[in-house]
């Protein structure tokens, strides 16, 4: 797809294009569909357009079929030389959509529509349309065919009427040697359960038997004779098929050109009148086709924006002028316009009608554009370098034929620099006799184009008062930004809007006559960061809120830790996850001493999680020596403390 079609949103307009068509040939021609370079071509697809709406309007929707299956269908019969029933009936409903094309061409042909004469081309072979709907029907070759067809068919219905007359006659006379009183088919045959040990009285052949083996599904002798009788009478009902549907298929074949070029024609039709569809569905208009470099539209519309909520473009470009530099504020509409005019020049390019009330759209030779981000990843592109590499590829192919469309030109890098780059492209493109469409917001650029012969300046209308923008393109003025207005209508202080228009322009003449602000020509900023000081009377809104830090876990004390853990805590130790009983509480380097069933071990407090408090465990004032203390220790302070005991030097836990 050539990337320019995308980048204008051509490519949305096929689908919606294709979207109209029946076959798939017409569907494969639109997405190929390219701006013709032949004016006189360009002129009678642009009539037949025109003339194709009108038949709708007048006629209705033409009834076109699809035709999807028709040519493998013709490919089978030329290398098989039998078509199956399914495959004759899908000729023989198409032959009828060709009759009904046909009826509705000649109803056009009284209103003296000129499409009405392809009814010529097209033969609705009705005599072969006529023996498929005598001898098709349903998917299947029909009773009443033929003579011979019919009466195999009353035969078989007979035969298999008295096979099934004799097997019931077979069951009530030989009831008590069958193991269930109905039959059964095997293999197409018609059998009766008999029992395993009444085999030797059944005349007949044993075609299958139960899981157990019990039970033996024999075809009788005299229902085998109606079997057979059915069988051959089944081979003469398929040869009378077969020669049924080769006969038709023959026909077929003798017809094999007529039918192709139906098909064609169909296709063209189809192709046609899906411009028409579009062009109702757009509420277009032919435009006129000119080669002197001349566009105007009036009353344009984005063709893929609300027509209810789009607001007519009104633009005009004439000989004299080759370049026209739109600019206005963010959001103003200038891209909008810039696609409205190259899209609706490359539609009517391309036969369709534009979206216009009224189109005068010179020829192009191509259409070259550079809108968007451009931004490339994986080519490893700034915005800027994408827009330029681009651009100068744009500049490569350029000739005076062709309509270039610009957007944004020399934005993305330094202003300076941007404007001059800028300003080199727009001579480049003045001297190749291009036209070109150009969008920028750079006061250098509109500057030059005020001063230069062939570029005009153009502007989209923005309501400052009502900060909306009214996308509206006045031709021949230069537009503004309005960021200061907007930046004020969004909140922006005064004190702000004087600090950014002094350091914009340096003059505070200008600022006052921008911005309309009577206290700004009172007095110069002393300097750009003395004045971002806020004034007593500036109306300034002040936050109060302050930012709420989140608590640190970690700068808990030692102490709050320690105290976590009493003795006598019954806790979870971890990464083992066994039960312990607190001995000592946690010390200064954050370990604590843990009574385990196999011993006291120093731990980590981190690796410790409570599991039962001590006070839940233990009454007040518990002694944990009964715990923690051995017999010895015990006995030994117990003597302490009614006398003195020499030689003695003994720790006891806390608590």
């Amino acid at each position: 797809m050539n990337n320019n079609e995308h980048i204008l949103e051509f490519d949305k307009i096929k689908q919606q294009w294709s979207a109209l068509a029946m076959t798939a040939a017409a569907k494969e021609k639109i997405s190929q569909t390219t701006p013709y370079m032949e004016e006189a071509v360009l002129l009678k697809l642009q009539k037949e357009t025109t003339q194709a709406r009108r038949m709708i309007e007048t006629c209705g929707i033409p009834p076109i079929p699809s035709l999807s299956q028709i040519p493998d269908i013709l490919d089978a019969a030329q290398k098989e030389g039998c078509l199956t029933p399914e495959q004759l009936e899908y000729v023989g409903t198409s032959l009828t959509s060709v009759r009904r094309l046909k009826d509705y061409l000649n109803r056009c042909k009284t209103f003296q529509f000129s499409l009405g004469f392809y009814e010529e081309d097209l033969n609705s072979c009705d005599d072969i349309a006529e023996s498929i709907e005598i001898q098709i029907r349903n998917g299947q070759v029909d009773d009443y065919s033929s003579k011979l067809l019919h009466s195999i068919r009353q035969k078989l219905i007979i035969e298999n009427e008295k096979m099934h007359n004799r097997a019931e006659q077979f069951l009530r006379t030989h009831r008590s040697f069958l193991a269930d009183s109905f039959t059964t088919l095997r293999n197409g045959h018609l059998c009766i359960p008999v029992k395993k040990e009444y085999r030797p009285k059944i005349d007949g052949s044993v075609l299958d038997k139960s899981s157990t083996g019990n039970t033996l599904f024999i075809e009788p002798a005299v229902i085998s004779r109606h079997y057979d009788a059915i069988q051959l009478l089944k081979l003469d009902e398929e040869n009378e098929e077969m020669r049924i549907r080769y006969t038709l298929t023959a026909m077929i074949l003798d017809e094999l050109e007529t039918f192709t070029n139906n098909r064609r024609t169909i296709e063209k039709l189809d192709y046609i009148f899906s411009k028409g569809k579009l062009s109702l569905e757009y509420n277009g208009c032919e435009p006129t086709i000119n080669t002197e470099r001349r566009i105007i539209l009036q009353d344009a519309r984005h063709p893929l924006m609300d027509k209810t909520q789009c607001i007519p473009l009104q633009f005009k470009i004439e000989p004299d002028i080759r370049g026209v530099i739109i600019t206005g504020p963010n959001t103003g509409g200038k891209t909008v316009t810039l696609k409205t005019v190259a899209l609706n020049c490359m539609m009517a390019q391309c036969g369709l009608h534009v979206t216009c009330r009224r189109a005068d759209i010179c020829m192009n030779s191509n259409f070259l554009c550079d809108i968007g981000d451009g931004q490339s990843l994986s080519e490893n592109l700034s915005t800027f370098s994408a827009h330029l590499k681009n651009i100068l590829s744009i500049l490569d192919s350029v000739n005076k034929e062709s309509l270039v469309v610009l957007d944004e030109l020399g934005s993305g890098t330094d202003p300076t620099e941007g404007m001059g780059i800028a300003i080199a492209v727009l001579e480049k493109l003045k001297t190749s006799h291009a036209l070109f469409l150009v969008t920028t917001h750079y006061p250098e650029i509109k500057h030059y184009a005020q001063d230069e012969e062939y570029i005009i300046n153009a502007r989209m209308d923005f309501d400052k008062n009502n900060l909306r923008p009214l996308y509206q393109l006045i031709i021949g003025e230069a537009g503004e930004s309005c960021a200061f207005s907007i930046a004020k209508q969004l909140g922006m202080s005064d004190e702000m809007l004087k600090i950014a228009t002094y350091a914009a322009y340096g003059d505070m003449d200008i600022a006052s006559d921008r911005q309309t602000m009577d206290d700004i020509t009172k007095s110069k900023p002393r300097s750009l960061v003395k004045s971002t000081e806020v004034k007593s009377n500036s109306k300034v809104n002040v936050s109060t809120s302050k930012i709420q830090k989140k608590k640190d876990k970690t700068a808990r004390t030692k102490q709050e830790t320690a105290r976590q853990f009493h003795p006598g805590d019954s806790v979870m130790v971890y990464p083992d996850k066994k039960i312990g009983i607190v001995c000592q509480p946690t010390n200064e380097k954050g370990f604590l001493q843990v009574q385990m069933p196999d011993g006291k071990i120093n731990i980590n407090h981190k690796r410790i999680k409570l599991h039962v408090s001590a006070s839940e465990l233990y009454p007040d004032e518990y002694d944990f020596s009964i715990i923690f203390d051995t017999v010895e220790n015990r006995k030994l302070r117990h003597q302490m403390s009614r006398k003195y005991v020499e030689d003695t030097l003994q720790e006891f836990p806390e608590g």
